[in-house]
């Protein structure tokens, strides 16, 4: 724990480390060990039994929180022609083609999501150093690659708390699952939709048990190993 502060070691403390917490009992110990003073986001991590280096063993998906992520979404939606009307039509912050790539490629990144049209996307693809690594770079396995009439409904969901997600190079899952400061039956209904989502993109390689174990903890709180079956209704 080198390097950890004594308000951080102090919660520790409370955390059993050998214990796998119920879901309520779970979310009760993340608010009662957070010790900062603005509201942290929660967060769920997930420990896969897949290989990352394995092509039929990747995960990218996205979930619908039900009760959003309790932030406002900044979202960029590169495009051309009708599409840059329809994007701010539907409420995209900042829309435009060269000159937005171009702003982007200078070094400017205040944005929380990226959509793109798939007639801009040969202009878009050498973005894909800058926002790749910063999971920005649109897909269209992550519905964030559409054609102009679809912008609204990926613009909204956004907005109400869509979430990408997708396996890191460690062969774990990360998804923000609201604010600490979210009643527990809105944080529970939302851990259940990211847990939902995740099971349904089980890939087709995956063999036996697909997740080892789950965590939650909150930005700069303690994980908390958390029983992911009364989420999922299985005993």
């Amino acid at each position: 724990m080198a390097g950890r502060g004594k308000r951080y070691l102090d919660c520790l403390k409370l955390v059993d480390r050998m214990e796998i917490y119920p879901p309520e009992e779970a979310l009760d110990l993340a608010k009662k060990v957070a010790f900062v003073r603005f509201d942290e986001t929660l967060e769920l991590h997930l420990r896969t039994a897949l290989d990352p280096r394995r092509s039929d063993q990747q995960v990218r998906g996205i979930t619908l929180l039900p009760h959003g992520r309790g932030k406002k979404i900044r979202i960029v939606c590169l495009t051309q022609g009708e599409g840059i009307k329809i994007a701010q039509d539907a409420g995209a912050d900042y829309v435009g083609g060269d000159e937005l790539i171009q702003k982007i490629e200078g070094g400017w990144l205040e944005f929380d999501a990226t959509i793109a049209t798939p007639d801009i996307m040969g202009k878009v693809a050498r973005l894909g150093k800058i926002l790749g690594r910063r999971g920005l770079m649109p897909n269209p396995k992550t519905e964030t690659v559409v054609p102009p009439p679809d912008l609204p409904r990926v613009i909204s969901d956004l907005r109400k708390g869509r979430v990408e997600f997708r396996l890191d190079r460690t062969g774990i899952i990360h998804l923000p699952v609201g604010k600490l400061s979210f009643d527990k039956n809105k944080l529970l209904e939302n851990l259940k939709a990211a847990v939902d989502s995740v099971i349904k993109a089980r890939p087709s390689g995956a063999k036996g048990q697909y997740i080892r174990s789950s965590f939650i903890s909150s930005s700069m709180g303690p994980g908390i190993k958390i029983d992911l079956k009364p989420l999922l209704g299985t005993s």
